[in-house]
């Protein structure tokens, strides 16, 4: 059954099918809650837990773009399911985990398996609908995978209180098995490129995305290793990629600006979205005095704000067009991380709520806009590659915020310490530091992109 031929109530259907299976990834932000409870039950140092995140997010950095190629290929309906099993089995080992090792090597799993999930989801929610409802599709894509984030901190926290950490893991089971059993219902989608898989370009790309992830994560020189690692796949990748009459993805795309500064920008937008997740608990909790469960559902106000800046993304792409969106919504988000770095013990909470919500809107606002851009440059034999990009440049920017944030933190903070500052406005020096100098640089890389103004206007 082809999309064209698929009754209105039967495309709401298919849809709901794919959002739900693809909100297993948003809701890993339930893991975050679980943190304190796996510390206790295998014994670890607080620091150990770093490898929870970074065993999940390298094993999906380096596969998610070969996922979308894989679609591409072969249907993205079957890419889809394949993940959905995969994330299915992951999710039930990290909950039966005996030991640590176990735990990290199941979480690996998980991050192949929603690699999957995710270079197949946004195209394959496209195939069920005309080309003509393009940004409405993405725009509750975008809708769902907010909810996912705002409903994730919230649950797990329940969960690990009512049945313990192992219970952010099977909670999902059912929903991703659900939408494996229930997915005979979406349309198949053909195989839309006839190009053979390439097996050592797809090997290079993920080899470059997995070391530049623990390039950027990893110190010392760890990290220096990988990231040379990284650059001399790249560079190798490049080379082949150039030479290949069947690439994996058409470098020639980024020689223009009007392709590669959104791809640059959505980088940005994310590390300035996550600066709030990263530091913002500490500042509500230690400066604030409020409750953790408090305290996540503040925060949880972002992603609610991006659930609306999703929907308002249809009006504002038919009025105004995808460019001139999507630099609005990554104006906003810049101006409420600008606003919270002024934040201190004194800022009242309804403030507070109001600019994480406007900045919400902003990521979500420019998510949809941004993807629409991206999905609109390639061809349609190119739409997994195009969704997977979009995951990539997210997850770029989040492990990318998680360590320069973390670093300008602790550097302002360590330095107050050193000249006698109390704990308390030691914190804020180094809070205030990091907000500061990430919106300073966001500010002058949007600054950047307007000497090629067409960019985001074009006329």
């Amino acid at each position: 059954m082809t999309s064209s031929a698929t009754p209105s109530a039967a495309r709401a259907q298919a849809l709901a099918i794919v959002l739900a299976g693809s909100i297993v990834a948003p809701l890993d932000s339930a893991v975050n809650a679980a943190f304190p409870a796996i510390n206790a039950a295998f014994g670890l140092e607080v620091a150990s837990i770093r490898w929870v995140v970074i065993c999940y997010l390298v094993a999906f950095s380096s596969c998610v773009m070969v996922s979308g190629r894989l679609g591409d290929l072969y249907g993205y309906r079957r890419v889809f399911g394949a993940g959905l099993l995969v994330s299915t089995a992951a999710f039930l080992a990290c909950g039966l985990a005996p030991d640590y090792a176990w735990l990290l090597g199941a979480r690996v799993v998980q991050g192949i398996g929603i690699a999957l999930v995710l270079g197949a989801a946004p195209a394959l929610a496209l195939s069920i609908y005309p080309e003509s409802e393009r940004t409405r599709v993405l725009a509750r894509f975008g809708a769902a995978f907010a909810g996912g984030l705002a409903l994730g901190p919230a649950l797990g926290g329940a969960l690990v209180d009512a049945f313990g950490w192992q219970a952010v893991y099977f909670a999902r089971l059912p929903l991703a098995l659900g939408a494996w059993l229930l997915l005979g219902r979406v349309p198949a989608t053909p195989q839309t490129s006839r190009s053979r898989f390439d097996i050592s370009g797809s090997t290079l790309l993920a080899t470059w995305s997995g070391s530049l992830m623990l390039g950027i994560a990893l110190p010392g020189y760890a990290g220096i290793a990988f990231g040379l690692l990284a650059v001399s796949t790249f560079a190798w990748f490049v080379v082949r990629e150039l030479r290949s009459s069947q690439p994996m993805i058409r470098l020639s795309l980024f020689q223009t600006a009007a392709f590669s500064v959104p791809n640059l920008a959505a980088v940005s937008v994310h590390f300035t979205g996550f600066i709030v997740f990263l530091l913002g608990p500490y500042l509500f909790v230690r400066e604030l005095g409020l409750t953790a469960q408090v305290a996540g559902l503040l925060l949880a106000l972002g992603p609610v704000g991006a659930m609306l800046g999703s929907a308002l993304a249809v009006r504002l792409v038919a009025n105004f067009g995808a460019r001139p969106a999507a630099f609005a919504g990554m104006l906003l988000n810049l101006a409420a991380v600008a606003v919270a770095s002024t934040w201190d013990g004194a800022t009242a909470i309804a403030t507070i709520g109001s600019w994480l919500a406007l900045g919400g809107i902003g990521i979500g606002l420019f998510q949809v806009t941004y993807s629409d851009l991206v999905i609109a440059a390639l061809s349609p034999e190119e739409r997994g590659v195009a969704s997977s990009l979009t995951n990539f440049t997210r997850t770029l920017g989040v492990v990318a915020c998680a360590v320069v944030g973390s670093a300008l933190f602790h550097g302002a903070e360590s330095q107050a310490l050193a000249e006698g500052a109390a704990g308390s406005a030691a914190f804020l020096k180094g809070y205030g530091f990091a907000f500061g100098s990430v919106a300073a640089g966001v500010g002058l890389f949007i600054v950047l992109t307007l000497l090629r103004p067409r960019v985001w206007f074009p006329r």
